[in-house]
């Protein structure tokens, strides 16, 4: 029997693409960090099932691809093909990306423990890092004449995508994939074939149907505000998870698995009735995601997404010890006007979700705050109570201000005329005269419920709960008209 060996691809530079992308918001632009993002998701779905197929190999052989990597099995006889064929699509990817992406692959032999050979590749993985630097292939972005293809990832990928129903390769240009017949050619349209290709591409529709909507228009269908902004995800320690499966095979297993789970789920999610014409997926790897869309429907998505994500590991995990890869961690940015760069935002969500997984795990950053999850759904309820005051009670929304200021400085800042929130008995006294006119016991119970939320038990000093003024800036943002 042959000696197999391994083939291990991934693309680097992936973030600096996609945020590179400038624009005002609705441009080309945006059009270009959509074509770029999708374009990076499928090319590490082809090339693995390109290469299988120009060598006429079976599918099977495809360990897992997407999510900006992919392991394929091939014969020993096959090593100096299969490393000129990755060469190929590599340099072709730089092309087209302006130098900003590079696909390197590291190849060892399948024999001994899985320890061992993922020690070979990882070691082959370092070589190849440090021979491109050495050789100055680092600097390629800065050069003059090196421009990404937006023309192309605005045009064929961003424009078309949404409703294409296959991708294809050619040899002539292996890393310009085409949305239709090609000299090999899969389904975008799950359940079609065994090969399909799994992808979360959904898009709101604009007014009329015809193309995916911008963000701008996203914006106008928010309810209060009218802003949209980027939802991003990323696992907690999965990289620590998958170094201590013991074989080859698990690896491949738990990989597909979770690039499923945010491919599947991603796109079942958002093309549910409270969010399909308000979010748009950006792309979904595997272990992180981005969507952009209207601000009050990624809070939401947010929380059904850990919802479901944490089922999942309850079910596919149970019989691995300690918390890595089981949680997960998000940012929400918000777009400070209509026509802010799609990119920009982009990049604050990734900065935001570093912050939080920095500080914590298994825990979400948003309206200035990071908070646990279980803190997440206080704030939502708190938030439906401030709502319903504002939109039932004909509460004024200055005293959400007023209470959002008196958080933020300690009790030093002005609320309406020259009333201050100094004492946690000036913060009593003011519920009580807002709910003067309502002497029922419901309307009491409101009171201490808002006290006991926003408020922490000293009788000398009033302490920030961050749930609370999260809650806050949601409610004002819910209620704005």
């Amino acid at each position: 029997m042959s000696v197999q060996i391994l083939v291990h691809g991934k693309l680097e530079g992936i973030e600096p693409l996609l945020v590179s992308a400038g624009g005002a918001g609705g441009s080309p632009e945006d059009a270009t960090l959509l074509g770029r993002s999708h374009w990076v998701t499928l090319l590490s779905e082809v090339v693995p099932r390109a290469l299988l197929a120009e060598f006429g190999l079976a599918r099977v052989l495809l360990g897992s691809g997407g999510g900006g990597q992919f392991l394929v099995v091939l014969p020993e006889e096959s090593r100096q093909a299969a490393r000129e064929f990755l060469d190929q699509a590599s340099r072709h990817a730089r092309e087209l990306s302006g130098g900003q992406l590079r696909m390197i692959c590291a190849i060892t032999e399948n024999l001994g423990d899985w320890s061992v050979v993922r020690k070979r590749l990882a070691d082959d993985f370092d070589r190849q890092s440090a021979a491109a630097a050495v050789s100055g292939e680092t600097f390629a972005p800065f050069l003059e004449d090196a421009r990404p293809a937006d023309d192309y990832f605005a045009g064929e990928i961003s424009g078309r995508l949404w409703q294409a129903e296959s991708v294809g390769w050619s040899p002539e240009a292996p890393a310009r994939l085409v949305l239709g017949p090609a000299k090999h050619s899969w389904s975008l349209v799950s359940g079609r074939g065994d090969d399909d290709i799994v992808l979360a591409r959904h898009a709101a529709p604009s007014e009329d149907g015809a193309q995916p909507a911008e963000a701008a228009a996203l914006a106008q269908r928010a309810q209060g505000r009218r802003a949209w902004g980027v939802l991003r995800g990323d696992v907690d320690n999965l990289r620590v998870r998958l170094r201590r499966l013991q074989t080859v095979e698990e690896h491949v297993r738990l990989s597909v698995l979770y690039k499923q789970f945010f491919a599947g789920e991603l796109e079942v999610l958002c093309s549910q009735p409270e969010f399909w014409r308000k979010v748009s997926v950006l792309y979904s790897g595997g272990d992180d995601f981005a969507v952009y869309g209207s601000w009050d429907a990624l809070i939401p998505l947010a929380r059904e997404i850990e919802r479901l994500f944490h089922r999942f590991t309850e079910e596919n995990l149970k019989d691995f010890p300690g918390p890595e890869g089981k949680t997960i961690s998000m940012a929400v940015a918000l777009a400070p006007e209509a026509d802010t760069p799609l990119a920009a935002v982009y990049a604050v969500a990734g900065q935001r979700l570093e912050e939080a997984k920095t500080a914590d795990k298994d825990c979400i950053h948003v309206l200035g705050r990071t908070l646990e999850w279980k803190h997440l759904a206080d704030a939502a309820e708190l938030k439906d109570t401030l709502s319903w005051m504002v939109s039932e009670m004909g509460s004024s929304r200055q005293f959400l201000h007023e209470l959002a200021a008196f958080y933020r400085k300690g009790g030093r800042q002005w609320g309406s005329g020259e009333e201050r929130f100094e004492k946690p008995w000036q913060f009593q006294r003011r519920l009580n005269r807002l709910l003067a006119g309502a002497r029922d016991r419901e309307s009491q119970k409101l009171r201490v419920h808002l006290s006991n939320e926003m408020m922490g038990k000293s009788a000398a000093q009033v302490k920030l709960r961050p749930a609370g003024l999260v809650a806050l800036e949601w409610a004002r943002l819910f209620t704005e008209v």
